[in-house]
């Protein structure tokens, strides 16, 4: 009796090319999502469920942001201010498209997570709303704050990749036309997201 192997890109963690970043990309994810759901049950101090929650949403903003969206992705962000003006942009930043191969099983994983959590966060605050539980609408929005920024700046971040590969792709094959076709095309198909 054989058995049976998950295919490429399914969503098993054996499948990751980083499997502990992986793990806890996911862990830090479900875990500011559980303390807020459960943290009543085991403590009895909304404070120290308001402390903790904040705590594993910080660690979980800058666990993505600076590791587990570079080594799952190949993407990075931040935010540059000017010196002289004071104005801020966003800088991105994705590996080069020959040097680093995306895992299908890390790309489901970490895409399926980023635009999860804030969906969940925005339930959660509905929830709160209709159960005139307003003390935990604060930790909320900075939950929403915290996820969304990240999913936004990794959503742009992806476009802007995905913009230079076709750019480069285009320039080096001097076929401008058929090179964004087959872009946009293998986009249109691919189940990678």
């Amino acid at each position: 009796m054989e058995s049976s192997q998950p295919q490429a890109g399914s969503l098993s963690w054996r499948l990751s090319s980083h499997p502990i970043t992986l793990l806890f990309f996911l862990g830090f994810r479900i875990s500011s999502l559980l303390v807020y759901l459960f943290g009543m049950l085991f403590i009895d101090n909304l404070v120290m469920i308001f402390i903790i929650t904040i705590l594993l949403l910080a660690a979980d903003f800058y666990y993505l942001k600076n590791i587990a969206g570079r080594r799952l992705v190949g993407l990075r962000w931040w935010n540059e201010v000017d010196p002289s003006s004071g104005d801020s942009h966003w800088v991105f930043e994705s590996s080069e498209p020959g040097t680093k191969t995306i895992n299908a099983t890390d790309s489901r994983f970490f895409w399926l997570a980023m635009y999860a959590q804030p969906l969940l966060w925005v339930a959660l605050a509905i929830l709160a709303l209709i159960r005139l539980k307003f003390i935990w609408l604060p930790l909320v929005a900075i939950a929403l704050v915290l996820t969304v920024t990240n999913t936004l700046a990794f959503s742009r971040c992806d476009k802007f990749s995905q913009a230079s590969n076709m750019a480069g792709s285009a320039f080096y094959g001097g076929n401008l036309a058929g090179s964004i076709a087959s872009n946009m095309a293998g986009r249109l198909f691919s189940f990678g997201r």
